[in-house]
């Protein structure tokens, strides 16, 4: 498994977008989570 070297976060009002990549800058995490999810990733 690819580690993470970049992790992006869009805040929004009750959606949010993380985004994470390897040292390539390859996607390795694209999720769409609600607020009470962020704190459980």
């Amino acid at each position: 498994m690819s580690k993470f070297t970049t992790v992006g976060l869009d805040l929004a009002k009750s959606v949010f977008q993380v985004h994470c990549a390897d040292q390539d800058g390859r996607p390795i995490v694209r999720k769409k989570l609600r607020r009470g999810q962020v704190i459980a990733l």
